[in-house]
């Protein structure tokens, strides 16, 4: 882990980004698959993990619920627990909202199972309440008093579930509540993101039948369950984020990513603002465009553009000739970044769930604060287009998601550092 003693992070800009650069192993892929190792009493083992305090955290959370949990670079083994315990505590699991999918892991192992509500990006609302409702259907009596989800097993029994719309965290929990139940449960109107696809084919691996049709996946019960090895996939959203930063002015990069498919979208609309994008078996190859065309988006489940990229393209649309449009439609409370980048030049105004941005081609360093995970990722992206110097404070919220990303930049040339 580095240095948390460090709070910001110090750009001098502009910077023309050129190079080559490694995405690190998917976090929101990581977080589910460590909660559902809670399932099995048999081993796992689970590579490609980051380096990031989420995953740290989520791993404290295990090890408090009795899992004997080890790290080898970039590999993690978790090990059966001597006695399984029920409750988690809140010092812990305030520290992010994954960790609220211990629920699901838990669940037909436990009897009274008692999780703290959980804490993360203040980027809404996100209430559990489908989760509430889905693991009542299950079979559990659910209760929510100071602070804490209490649920209490009658039978575990599979049901009908249908969301009321695609949470990626409900389909998540239901599908690990549904690994214990008997028969099968059908979730409606399921999150097929591929993050919830990798958790799928983990459990696949541990010998769980789980069938996926459209935005329905099927989950068959059982109570055996097989040790297993996996590797997860690369980070998506980080390596959108890079795709987004070769985009700047000047620059030209090389992204090692292992799922270029799963950026479609993204890149075709990085594609229509000018960019040259070509994908080969390794690499995605991205040059910055002699000049940047404005370009309307709506954030969208997946395969639509992702809400976790919808502020690194605003600073990109910061910078873009013309007048863009920014429709969010996932998160209620998603522009917060839009503040700071006015700190900087930026011309954008917000109404309601929407912001329009004028272009204007160039921001001016300055001192600004990151409120949330991928906020601070579209801050540092300023920062490394504006020309001066900017300091970005509250870093932990980057640090959650982004591994070494002052490293990373500095080595394709920004004038970047941490202190």
């Amino acid at each position: 882990m580095r240095d948390t003693s460090k709070n910001k992070i110090i750009i001098n800009g502009p910077a023309k980004l050129n190079g080559r650069v490694n995405i690190a192993g998917s976090k929101n892929a990581v977080l589910p698959i460590l909660a559902a190792t809670l399932i099995s009493d048999k081993r796992s083992i689970i590579e490609n993990v980051p380096v990031l305090s989420d995953i740290s955290n989520m791993i404290s959370v295990l090890k408090e619920l009795g899992k004997e949990v080890f790290r080898d670079g970039d590999t993690v083994v978790v090990k059966p627990a001597k006695e399984l315990k029920s409750s988690a505590s809140y010092e812990l699991i305030k520290k992010m909202r994954a960790s609220v999918l211990v629920m699901g892991g838990l669940t037909g192992r436990k009897k009274n199972i008692k999780v703290a509500l959980p804490g993360g990006c203040a980027i809404g609302v996100r209430p559990i309440d489908m989760h509430i409702k889905g693991f009542k259907k299950l079979g559990m009596e659910v209760g929510v008093s100071e602070g804490f989800v209490e649920l209490k097993e009658k039978k575990l029994k599979g049901t009908r579930i249908y969301l009321d719309s695609p949470s990626v965290g409900a389909t998540e929990n239901l599908i690990m509540a549904a690994c214990r139940a008997s028969g099968e449960t059908r979730i409606e109107n399921a999150s097929v993101e591929p993050e919830v696809l990798e958790l799928v084919n983990f459990l696949k691996a541990m010998g769980i039948s789980i069938k996926i049709e459209g935005c329905i996946i099927k989950v068959k019960g059982r109570k055996k369950f097989k040790k297993v090895k996996y590797k997860v996939m690369d980070d998506r959203i980080q390596a959108g984020t890079y795709l987004i930063a070769g985009c700047l002015p000047g620059s030209e990069i090389k992204i090692k990513f292992s799922h270029p498919g799963v950026l479609k979208t993204v890149i075709d609309k990085l594609q229509s603002s000018g960019a040259s994008i070509k994908v080969d078996r390794k690499y995605i190859n991205v040059k910055a465009p002699e000049k940047l065309r404005s370009m309307d988006i709506t954030t969208a489940p997946y395969p639509g553009f992702p809400t976790d990229l919808q502020a690194p393209f605003t600073v990109l649309m910061a910078l873009a000739d013309g007048v863009s449009l920014i429709n969010e439609d996932i998160f209620e409370n998603r522009f917060m970044h839009c503040p700071e980048l006015l700190r900087m030049g930026a011309k954008i105004e917000v109404k309601g769930e929407s912001a329009i941005i004028t272009g204007t081609g160039k921001l001016s360093g300055a001192p600004v604060s990151a409120s949330d995970l991928r906020g601070g990722a579209a801050l540092v992206l300023a920062g490394l287009a504006a020309k001066g110097r900017t300091e970005v404070y509250e870093i932990s919220h980057i640090l959650r998601g982004y591994d070494n990303i002052d490293m990373k930049f500095r080595d394709l040339g920004a004038d970047i550092w941490m202190e």
